[in-house]
């Protein structure tokens, strides 16, 4: 079991270093770990990340949503390439500048699909967004 973790933390480092140059480093997503299927990423949310009323901007919490259920997906089928098809974001409470913690589960797989879940959190673990995700297997 111990070699699964590490080969699965390999993995996740690979992925997070090979997302660096991409829309994750320009997001400013940082991996921060994988326990018991559930991923858990992180951003420190400045004020470039904000709407024009001081709150973090719906569509950085629907990508960090976006990014964090996709390396759930990426490491589910880590030999397939899997793309968002439908992602469903429910905006609970406002986040502001600071620390965010993103979680992300798989819920369901088939063949060619699966469903995962996330929450987005502020440093006090007050939840300001959740969503689900659908993934295709292409």
């Amino acid at each position: 079991m111990d070699e699964f973790k590490e080969q699965m933390n390999r993995r996740l480092q690979q992925l997070a270093a090979a997302a660096e140059p991409t829309f994750w480093g320009f997001l400013g997503c940082e991996f921060i770990s994988m326990q018991d299927q559930v991923i858990t990423i992180a951003l420190d949310a400045k004020t470039h990340h904000l709407n024009p009323i001081g709150i973090v901007h719906g569509g950085v919490l629907s990508s960090l949503l976006d990014n964090a259920m996709g390396i759930v997906v990426m490491t589910a089928r880590p030999d397939e390439k899997v793309v968002t098809t439908n992602l469903n974001v429910h905006f609970v409470s406002p986040l502001y500048e600071g620390r965010l913690f993103v979680t992300a589960e798989l819920v369901h797989q088939s063949r060619k699909m699966l469903t995962t879940q996330g929450r987005v959190v502020d440093q006090h673990g007050n939840l300001g967004t959740m969503g689900t995700g659908t993934f295709r297997v292409i």
